[in-house]
């Protein structure tokens, strides 16, 4: 679910690219100096933070992920540096940094008055690395994604993925059968085939195709025809306008981007890519793990200068707009949950919704509830009230009473919202929250399920989830109260 983001499941991850040292100077400008018409920068101070897939990688563990990250570094100063900031982050693997003596470790220095950027002053060597230095980079990566459930590259066009490196580490991840996601900036995609996921921006993809991406027709038709040049999925990062999943099967995920306070662009792609490397480590659908990106992106570029984004901060972020007293498994009325629903919504989360008396939960219950949780980015239970049940289950039911079942109930942390029903099927509930995915047992066909056309009408879909055999409430009362031969049995 969305709001356990990180919680400690995911990883390892692999990240192989670029790697930096982001530093900033910074200070106040009040004149113009008299020897030339610059500014004058009083200095006031001076940090270092991990940049380019460094930032990746620091990234990634500030949200829970065990990281081996993989780039190059010259035999200097700046190599140091580097080693000491990302030392703030135990959980990232620094073996597999190669050392090269005869380049610089990448950085970008910007000199900062406030929040105002005067100069960027970048030391690099663009060239790629010599066939030694290259041999080194693919053993590491190979040792490297060996133990990790996800791979990124992050391309910055700086020389360390070069196509020897670029090939052997897909083919790796390939034989492994461990997803590989992209951050490209070659000009166009065919050297990252039998990758699973590129994550280009609009300009790239835009200059990867040829094609326009103003709409989000023309995001989608621009993506399938990237898709195309290196036989995998694309994910267009579209700024104000979101983000555009576009899926080999021909679907088409539209994520708006999330109304925040922009004040630094700078790393909130590293961080997104960070983002959706976790949450995909942690089991998550594609399409979860896209929310999870687009929310993390919007809290990096609230922050001044390349900066991570912590598991609280991400989660905050995702559970913001909902009204006090309607925190996770809260239960709420039936209008109040419509509106939450549709804040939910409007942020690109999908919403699940379940239905069923739940009088004594179980573990065949539980076991819906999680796998209908992973269909989706919110989970709303509704529940029979006692009256209802009264009339579906006999005068003897329920054993426990509705905010007893709905207290129970919102203790699962897979199950984000509870809401009580009187009438004897939940159709009126479902008509007024529209959720995105409508989920029962499989022992309903899909034309029996109570609101399926409801729901499909407006663009959901029905998810039939399999029974846990040998589980029912009926059953475990009957045992208690001394009936039957004490199996309990579907």
């Amino acid at each position: 679910m969305v709001r356990e983001i990180g919680a400690g499941a995911a990883g390892p991850i692999c990240v192989v690219g670029d790697v930096m040292v982001d530093r900033y100077i910074v200070g106040s400008v009040s004149r113009i100096s008299p020897e030339a018409p610059v500014p004058v920068l009083v200095h006031g101070a001076e940090r270092v933070v991990p940049g380019g897939a460094a930032n990746v990688a620091a990234n990634a563990a500030a949200l829970g992920a065990p990281v081996r990250l993989v780039g190059l570094v010259g035999a200097d100063a700046e190599a140091g540096q580097l080693a000491r900031a990302l030392g703030a982050w135990p959980e990232i693997d620094l073996s597999g940094l190669v050392a090269d003596p005869t380049r610089p470790t990448i950085t970008k220095t910007r000199v900062m008055s406030g929040r105002q950027q005067i100069v960027r002053i970048d030391a690099e060597m663009l060239a790629p690395p010599a066939a030694s230095t290259a041999a080194r980079l693919i053993a590491a990566a190979e040792a490297a994604v060996a133990g990790c459930v996800v791979v990124v590259l992050s391309d910055y066009a700086k020389g360390v993925l070069a196509d020897a490196v670029i090939a052997a580490v897909i083919a790796a991840a390939q034989a492994r059968g461990v997803p590989v996601i992209v951050d490209p900036k070659r000009r166009t995609f065919e050297a990252y085939r039998g990758a699973s996921l590129v994550t280009p921006n609009r300009l790239e993809l835009t200059a990867a195709t040829g094609l326009p991406d103003g709409t989000d027709e023309e995001a989608a038709a621009a993506a399938e025809a990237a898709a195309r040049q290196f036989g995998g999925e694309v994910l267009v990062t579209r700024a104000e306008k979101g983000m555009t999943l576009w899926r080999s099967d021909g679907r088409v995920l539209h994520v708006p981007a999330q109304a925040r306070e922009v004040f630094d662009v700078s790393g909130a792609g590293d961080t997104a890519l960070a983002a959706l490397a976790v949450s995909l480590a942690s089991g998550q659908t594609l399409e979860t793990s896209v929310h999870f990106a687009n929310a993390a992106a919007a809290v990096a570029v609230g922050k001044i200068g390349t900066a991570v984004v912590t598991r609280a901060e991400l989660n905050a972020a995702l559970d913001a707009g909902v009204p006090e007293g309607a925190q996770a498994g809260a239960l709420v009325d039936r209008i109040s949950a419509a509106s939450i629903v549709a804040r939910w919504q409007a942020a690109g989360a999908r919403v699940v919704f379940t239905n069923g008396c739940f009088d004594l939960l179980h573990p065949g219950h539980v076991a819906i509830l999680e796998a209908a949780a992973r269909e989706g980015d919110r989970l709303v239970v509704a529940l029979n009230t006692d009256a209802s049940v009264r009339r579906l289950k006999g005068p003897a039911r329920p054993v426990q009473d509705e905010k007893a079942r709905a207290r129970v109930m919102g203790a699962l942390r897979c199950v984000d919202l509870v809401v009580l029903f009187d009438e004897d099927t939940p159709l009126e509930l479902i008509t007024a929250l529209r959720p995105d995915v409508l989920v029962k047992g499989a022992d309903y066909q899909e034309d029996q399920v109570v609101g399926a056309d409801v729901v499909k009408a407006a663009g959901g879909r029905v998810a039939l989830i399999p029974l846990v055999e040998g589980r029912s409430t009926s059953a475990l009362v009957a045992k208690a109260r001394g009936g039957g031969d004490g199996n309990i049995i579907l």
